[in-house]
């Protein structure tokens, strides 16, 4: 059974072309090797239709709009050579807080670097030249609307154009604008010739930039339709340090170490106005040395929750409770691996099975360890494998089992097993039971009467090297952590390394951070770790 998920940024596509409206707070493309995924490396890691995308052109993180990618090495040759010749014809709308003197403006001026920006120099100083056309659409007390049409491309013109004239771009900090959520500037317009029929085509994205920029963000991504559970506030990265908040279908959890404030209050009053939610509960957390007491959560707007409900991530449906201790059911971090196994894509040019096997989909066979309420299960079974969830909680492998229900899953048709990992692994490799995948996501900390202490940052090599002992050759391994101590690299150097210890070789590896709803900053660093590992 394919399935597919639609993403509500996507404006076009055919077989050449792929067409989206990049929203504000995400690069084009990742700015290292271990930080967020940027529009480029998400979706051209999501489906196995792109992943041969490639990037013609450029938006600042801040700048929202219109970006193409060319699909094909026909559009990729095309789209180069008009973009280079400048017969692409673009237009932007800025929103700026200072008055613009004239309604059509030209400014042609030689844009240089002057170390973490750019200034515009007069045309005979020399230097790349760039030329920008301005022209205001409309006044009000928000500000004065401009277009912009830039007629070189070169990086930040606008920018550089808009401050040089007096005019500075609102959020744009960086060359001199007032402070605000976002840079107001968008790329409302992009005309050029299709790159197979040579016919012009023009891709429009409107933009609302009065908008909350943390929704338009979650919007852009998540279908509505088919997710109704992921993060509204991440901390920091959205402007609220220290505090968390999820949407939970009709419920929104707020959780902090401090009571609610008033503006936070009120900001969770709107939410449950914008999404017509039902209520809202929120959860203290205690931090003190060596551990986290977590309160239970209580209501704090609008109606009681049940005991149980249910949430639907990327069509699938999950029972979560709030009255469940840390978690309440489903760790939304991982939403974009669930969805690896219901879609059998783990990224471009790694298929999570390999089809030269020949092996039909019912006879794949995961073993999903830690397995919680068997959230990897249930999507790994949804896509018609057979799962063996192990954990030592009989409630949460009970809890999994009614998630295999919701879904109309038979539970009989798949294993249930409750005890140690560490044990059950050993007793799994006697046996000589192997599977197409072993999924590895512990808890940073975990005790049992069987094993001693597992801790992360330094046994998670152990925990590989014991997964490994099931493992098929050519077989996956999913090895994901939260330790925030633990950096990638170092987390990496323990798989990888165990791999090795074990005499196994790497042929795939992939490297997944955290979803884009779990945006990551300096301010609010990134804590979720996973690789995925085709191991021979």
């Amino acid at each position: 059974m394919e399935i597919l998920v639609s993403v509500p940024c996507v404006i076009f596509e055919d077989d050449h072309l792929l067409a989206v409206n990049k929203p504000a707070g995400l690069n084009t493309h990742a700015p290292a090797p271990h930080a967020g995924e940027g529009i480029y490396d998400w979706l051209r890691h999501r489906e196995p239709r792109w992943a041969r995308l490639s990037i013609i052109h450029r938006l600042d993180k801040e700048t929202s709009g219109v970006i193409v990618f060319s699909k094909t090495e026909l559009a990729n040759r095309s789209l180069t050579e008009q973009f280079s010749r400048g017969s692409v014809r673009k237009k932007y709308l800025l929103l700026t807080d200072r008055p613009v003197r004239r309604k059509e403006l030209a400014v042609k001026c030689a844009v240089v670097r002057a170390g973490q920006k750019y200034v515009a120099r007069p045309t005979h100083v020399g230097g790349v030249q760039a030329e920008t056309c301005f022209h205001v659409v409309r006044s009000s007390s928000d500000g004065t609307l401009i277009e912009a049409e830039p007629l070189t491309g070169k990086t930040h013109q606008i920018r550089v154009h808009a401050a040089a004239s007096g005019f500075p771009i609102l959020g744009d900090t960086l060359y001199g604008g007032a402070p605000a959520a976002r840079v107001h500037l968008h790329a409302q317009e992009l005309t050029l010739r299709h790159p197979a029929t040579g016919g012009e085509m023009t891709l429009t994205a409107s933009v609302d930039f009065s908008a909350d920029t943390r929704l338009t963000l979650r919007s852009a991504l998540i279908d509505s339709r088919e997710t109704n559970a992921h993060r509204l506030i991440h901390g920091a990265s959205d402007g609220w340090p220290g505090w968390y908040v999820d949407r939970l279908g009709d419920f929104l959890l707020s959780q902090s170490d401090q009571p609610l404030t008033p503006a936070q209050r009120e900001t969770l009053a709107h939410w449950l106005d914008v999404f017509s939610l039902h209520g809202s509960y929120h959860k203290l957390l205690t931090r003190q040395v060596g551990k986290t007491n977590v309160a239970q959560a209580h209501k704090v707007l609008g109606d009681d929750a049940p005991a149980e409900f249910v949430v639907r991530e990327n069509g699938v449906e999950f029972a979560l409770g709030f009255n469940e201790g840390c978690s309440v059911g489903l760790f939304l971090d991982q939403r974009d691996n669930r969805r690896r196994f219901l879609t059998g894509h783990v990224a471009a040019g790694f298929p999570l099975f390999n089809a030269e096997r020949g092996t039909r989909k019912a006879e794949l066979e995961i073993l999903n360890t830690f397995t919680y309420t068997c959230g990897f299960s249930v999507c790994a079974a949804k896509a018609g494998a057979r799962t063996t969830s192990l954990d030592l909680s009989k409630k949460y492998l009970e809890w999994g089992k009614r998630n295999f229900a919701l879904n109309q899953l038979d539970p009989a048709g798949h294993d249930f097993i409750y005890g140690d990992v560490f044990a059950w692994l050993r007793r799994l490799a006697k046996k000589q039971r192997r599977f197409d995948c072993v999924v590895l996501d512990p808890p940073t900390f975990s005790r049992s009467k069987q094993h001693r202490a597992f801790q992360a940052e330094k046994d998670y090599g152990e925990l590989v090297v014991a997964a490994l002992s099931v493992l098929k050759g050519n077989g996956v391994l999913l090895a994901s952590t939260n330790a925030a101590k633990l950096s990638p690299q170092e987390f990496l150097e323990q798989v990888t390394g165990a791999v090795r210890a074990a005499q196994r070789s790497i042929i795939q590896q992939h490297y997944a951070p955290q979803p884009p709803d779990f945006p990551i900053t300096r301010a609010e660093p990134a804590y979720l770790k996973t690789v995925w590992l085709r191991v021979g």
